[in-house]
């Protein structure tokens, strides 16, 4: 018989002479990576645009180079898969470079996920399509963290509103306005770009998210027949008639036709708060015809100047 051969493999540990060469190890590095070797992450729901915003950080990269490096995790088909860093990859782009600086990190794709709209959340000028596939992806990839298979559905419920609550941390929002902004995923592309785009209001976007999308589709056709959009009170009509199986298109053109009412907008003031610019013996109407009288020669002394 053939003697079986023991091998002893080395300590993890005893790879390393030092602790510090044991910290050295786990410790993230920047890298210069090749941009071709950088791959977008998959369904980014930011929008990488060459506007102006973009020329900026060109040349902020031309004259000083990237000074926040990107985050990528390794790809199993080889590359990188950019995590954070796509404007800054595109600007590298525009800017003649062929590499970038990159934190390598080990992740799953739930935790990736986080980070990935962690990173870009907190952008000015994100638009409203962009949020809303930002908060879904990060609202599902938390109830993937905390899955279970025992909960009751009023257990499903509640871990669904702490999920929503956690992705509304530090962004400003209520988790309420999170399902809202969520809703909007719901839209057909050509409505919600239309919401990109201000066409059409955020809260009559959100009630206009429950129609299928037949019906979207269809209301897309009425609206540019009436020439209208609706407003709050008409989108709140047209789920109602959705969710009642009651919804056509002539009931859409009948609803985009009606007159919207005019809301005029109403300011007031305490008589406290304007009482310390007059004399305590001011009656009401002294104040008021004060107020009007400088109002007056205020406007005169704008048109003078335009006129000039």
């Amino acid at each position: 018989m053939k003697r079986r051969t023991h091998i002893q493999l080395t300590p993890y540990e005893d790879l390393f002479s030092t602790e510090e060469q044991r910290q050295d190890y786990h410790r993230e590095k920047v890298m210069d990576i090749p941009l071709s070797e950088l791959h977008p992450f998959k369904d980014h729901p930011f929008k990488v645009l060459d506007d102006d915003r973009m020329a900026d950080t060109t040349r902020s990269v031309q004259e000083r180079g990237v000074l926040v490096p990107a985050i990528a995790r390794p790809r199993a088909d080889g590359g990188y898969e950019l995590i954070s860093g796509h404007r800054r990859k595109r600007a590298c782009e525009l800017a003649g470079l062929d590499t970038m600086p990159v934190i390598v990190r080990e992740m799953d794709d739930n935790a990736a996920v986080l980070v990935m709209v962690d990173s870009n959340i907190q952008r000015e000028n994100i638009l409203p399509s962009e949020r809303a596939f930002a908060y879904k992806m990060k609202l599902e990839a938390l109830k993937r963290q905390g899955a279970r298979t025992d909960l009751t559905s009023g257990q499903v419920v509640q871990k669904s509103r702490l999920s929503a609550e956690i992705v509304a941390e530090g962004t400003g929002e209520s988790y309420k306005q999170i399902q809202r902004y969520i809703r909007l995923t719901y839209l057909i592309p050509k409505l919600l770009n239309m919401v990109d785009e201000r066409k059409i209001a955020f809260n009559p976007a959100v009630e206009l998210s429950y129609l299928t999308q037949e019906e979207q589709s269809q209301l897309l056709d009425a609206m540019e027949s009436e020439q209208a959009t609706p407003s709050l009170s008409q989108a709140q009509r047209l789920k109602r008639f959705s969710q009642e199986d009651k919804l056509s298109p002539a009931v859409m053109s009948a609803i985009l036709s009606e007159e919207k009412k005019v809301v005029q907008e109403q300011m007031s003031f305490s008589a406290e708060a304007l009482r310390k610019y007059f004399p305590k013996s001011y009656t009401p109407q002294q104040m008021e015809t004060v107020i009007f009288r400088l109002l007056d020669t205020w406007q005169r002394k704008r048109q003078q100047q335009q006129e000039r």
